[in-house]
């Protein structure tokens, strides 16, 4: 078990998800601002490697507008030693990072320009982990999409258009569970159909389930990566108190967080913790965590 969090350190004093506005693009700025996100996400990863936080999200602004047509800029070949020096430090370090594009990535869409466009930044995503090296366990995930007032044939258009991705595409993507449209059953359920991992949200699975227990669900999830897919990723959050419903926590709720090392024991997997103060309670967690033997083999690997 490998703990994490995604995309920015706020304690480094850089942040690899710098961008900017279209109408201010040109080539020169681009590459401008892919070089400072680069050189802030190799910082990122030496700072986690020195904490022993080894699971990290990268931010899908790392190279901006990289799927919209107005960038030309060759940014694989223009940054190929960058991207694969990152890549080299990733692996030799036994850490492992994944992406996941925004909620605008929306591979089940009727409408068929949304899907494209979708199917273009999946395509980016998928670059820009070829050209770090890394393999098939630094993972693409993504939600299932909407409902549109047709859970069946909203299910059957994400398994054709599935199917229609590129294949180095494909071999990286994962699904995940969410709050509002497909719970971990629909997941398992495309899972079977398409043979793509599920990425199990603990807390989207709180807000929206059909009843699983999670220490039911684990086992089921974890038959669906396969061993070239890396262990099974689990995204971890808590309730912010006095929020939304579904608001997540601004820092970890430890109570909260070990009643769920418990519940998930033994499984092991990979842990996202999607909290909003980031590398603070990745630390903290990795404390309350120093006694589980799941962590300990993934410091000794």
């Amino acid at each position: 078990m490998r703990i994490g969090y995604p995309c920015v350190n706020l304690s480094i004093g850089c942040t690899s998800a710098r961008t900017f506005r279209l109408r201010s693009y040109s080539a020169a700025r681009l590459a401008e601002t892919v070089r400072l996100n680069l050189d802030c996400l190799l910082a990122t990863l030496i700072e986690n490697d020195a904490r022993g936080v080894r699971f990290f999200r990268i931010s899908s602004d790392l190279v901006p507008f990289a799927s919209h047509p107005v960038c030309r800029l060759p940014w694989r070949r223009r940054f190929r030693d960058d991207l694969a020096g990152i890549g080299a430090f990733i692996s030799a370090r036994g850490m492992r990072v994944s992406m996941h594009p925004d909620r605008f990535t929306l591979i089940n869409s009727p409408d068929r320009g949304v899907f494209l466009r979708s199917a273009r930044e999946l395509r980016y995503h998928a670059d820009l982990l070829d050209a770090m090296g890394l393999d098939d366990s630094a993972k693409i995930q993504i939600h299932v999409g909407g409902v549109y007032g047709d859970r069946p044939g909203s299910i059957a258009r994400f398994l054709r258009r599935h199917a229609a991705l590129d294949g180095r595409v494909r071999r990286r993507l994962a699904i995940e569970n969410d709050e509002g449209c497909y719970p971990a059953a629909d997941c398992l359920a495309i899972s079977r159909a398409a043979g793509v991992p599920v990425v199990l949200d603990v807390f989207h699975h709180r807000l929206l389930n059909r009843g699983e227990a999670l220490r039911d669900l684990l086992p089921l999830v974890a038959r669906t990566w396969r061993r070239r897919d890396g262990l099974p990723i689990v995204d971890y959050s808590c309730q912010e108190k006095g929020a939304r419903r579904g608001a997540h926590a601004r820092s970890l709720c430890e109570r909260d967080f070990n009643a769920f090392l418990r519940e998930s024991r033994p499984h092991d997997f990979d842990l996202m913790l999607e909290i909003k103060d980031k590398e603070r309670s990745a630390l903290r967690a990795l404390r309350l965590a120093r006694d589980d033997r799941r962590l300990a083999a993934a410091a000794g690997a």
